[in-house]
């Protein structure tokens, strides 16, 4: 494969990642809106448990099939690439039965397990795809193998579009019935995705059968493997894999495990108790998800890079790298922090505006909270991607476990409180990816030696980041009584952006080698050089 299909391939991916986050993260908004935070209670409540299932029974699966696959393909044994898809097709089929029909039968008692009965619309809404996407991963694994990312991309962005549309529509149609079966109908939009985005693929893996065919005609005489070989190759590589992308589900279900029954045993009422965790999970938490489209371009390009240099042991590159990383990533997740925390309130305000003034607060006051968060978690996925790309895979997967540890206490004592109620929950958050970006930073430097330069990584950022605060304050306190709450908001944030930018260029807290590590950076760069803005 060359470079170049290679990068074509990753962007092509990478577009599809970045359209599929923003639609998942906006998604929530409206919906809010429909079902209130009560509904999102009910959602959110099922919603965790469903992310760890299906994570367990794809995470790791279409990476080790698209490994296999091309291993086998680079060698010209078509016939023993397609062999690994059969048997992992009919695989994740089984997986998906399981889960599927566990969910399906089990949901009653796992609600009031966690003492949210009125959570199993949500919860059974589920169970369809808990089916329908193991399949369709193992037709992602296999196109991603054969080096063609169209089909895994195209199956992406349809599978977010229904999830959005149908979940919508059902949610806004079944509202009459009553909160619960509004919630179930908004949750299974994920199964209305998955269902489609599974035909789709299908439809394109129908339409590539006749060239499939040709190439295992032509496929080298190789003896094929036996089913227990190839089962034990897919299990080998897919389960570290899994382990590592479960660790985030596993902190959002201590949420839902700890934080309703916490405050039902301190006095709150069911009903209560699930408000409250739809105003953490459904609406707080929905916007410490939007800065992670940014960093998400910035980590997809790290690993790469990091990976290129090791194994050229281009060490001073691979610190090189590490530092503009680091720096760009708390250029990202500063301000995103700040911002959050400084018009925490006047945003809950603008994006959730049907709900009561009393909600609006109490969840403004937890988007507080969980801003801090946003900074440490995106200097996690940026040390991680540096530690993935050095192949040191299981350190940031071992880090963020004590993190889950370090959650599940603080979560668990300070939610017990009465007067900080929920808040405990978002304190947990922050406690656990500060407790995961420290120790990642520790193994980083041991493992790079990187030497960070104090003024050019911190305070730079920083004193950029107290003018953008400051700017954004005055703005929105000097508009509000002109032009109201909703629009001094976006213009406040409007302000903030462009000072901070200038702030930035001005103080020189950007290079070239920032600029390079985001797609098409470099031509930004020039611009930037043209009109003397950027210094070096």
């Amino acid at each position: 494969m060359t470079k170049e299909n290679f990068l074509k391939g990753a962007a092509i991916l990478g577009i599809a990642g970045i359209v599929v986050k923003v639609l998942g993260a906006v998604y929530r908004i409206p919906l809010v809106n429909i079902i209130s935070s009560d509904g999102m209670g009910y959602y959110q409540t099922s919603y965790p448990l469903y992310t760890l299932l299906l994570t367990i029974s794809t995470a790791g699966f279409p990476t080790a099939v698209a490994k296999l696959v091309s291993e086998k393909r680079a060698l010209g044994n078509y016939k023993g690439a397609h062999r690994v898809f059969k048997i992992s097709f009919f695989g994740m089929t089984l997986i998906g039965i399981i889960t599927s029909v566990f969910i399906y039968f089990n949901a009653r008692t796992i609600v009031l397990l966690i003492e949210n009965n009125k959570a199993y619309y949500s919860l059974i809404a589920l169970a369809p795809a808990l089916l329908f996407v193991p399949i369709m991963s193992s037709f992602r694994g296999y196109f991603q193998g054969t080096q063609s990312m169209t089909q895994t991309a195209v199956s992406q962005v349809v599978e977010q579009l229904f999830r959005v549309g149908v979940g919508l529509f059902l949610a806004y149609y079944l509202l009459d019935m009553g909160l619960p079966e509004a919630a179930g109908g908004a949750a299974f939009g994920a199964s209305a995705g998955a269902i489609v985005g599974t035909i789709v693929i299908i439809i394109m893996y129908m339409l590539n059968r006749p060239k499939m065919r040709k190439e295992i005609k032509k496929s080298a005489n190789y003896k094929l493997d036996s089913v227990g070989v190839i089962l034990k190759r897919l299990l080998s590589i897919a389960i570290p894999i899994t382990i590592g992308a479960a660790i985030v589900p596993i902190m959002n279900n201590i949420d839902v495990i700890i934080v309703l029954r916490r405050l039902t045993a301190i006095g709150f009422t069911q009903g209560e108790a699930n408000a409250l965790f739809g105003q953490l999970g459904g609406m707080a938490q929905t916007l410490i998800n939007f800065p992670q489209v940014f960093s998400m371009a910035l980590v997809m390009s790290i690993v790469p890079a990091i990976a290129h240099a090791s194994t050229r042991k281009n060490y001073e590159g691979i610190r090189q790298i590490t530092k503009s990383g680091v720096r760009v990533t708390i250029l990202i997740g500063l301000p995103a922090s700040l911002g959050l925390f400084i018009l925490s309130t006047p945003i809950i305000k603008l994006l959730y505006f049907s709900e009561d003034l009393e909600t609006l607060i109490s969840t403004g006051q937890i988007l507080q909270i969980l801003a801090f968060s946003v900074i440490f978690l995106t200097l996690v996925q940026s040390l991680t991607a540096v530690l993935q790309g050095m192949g040191k895979t299981i350190i940031p997967v071992r880090n963020l476990a004590i993190g889950a540890v370090v959650k599940t206490i603080v979560t668990f004592t300070l939610v017990g409180i009465v007067e900080i109620n929920v808040r405990g929950a978002a304190i947990g958050t922050v406690c656990a990816y500060m407790t995961a970006s420290i120790l990642n930073f520790i193994a980083v430097k041991r493992y790079t030696k990187t030497t960070f330069n104090f003024v050019d990584i911190l305070l730079k950022p920083v004193i950029s980041v107290i003018i953008m605060t400051i700017t954004v304050w005055c703005s929105y306190t000097f508009i509000y009584p002109i032009l109201g709450g909703s629009i001094a908001t976006v213009i406040a944030i409007f302000i903030g952006g462009v000072v901070y930018g200038l702030a930035l260029l001005l103080l020189g807290s950007l290079t070239t080698r920032d600029f390079e590590l985001l797609p098409k950076g470099d031509k930004l760069a020039k611009i930037l050089k043209s009109m003397k803005l950027l210094r070096k």
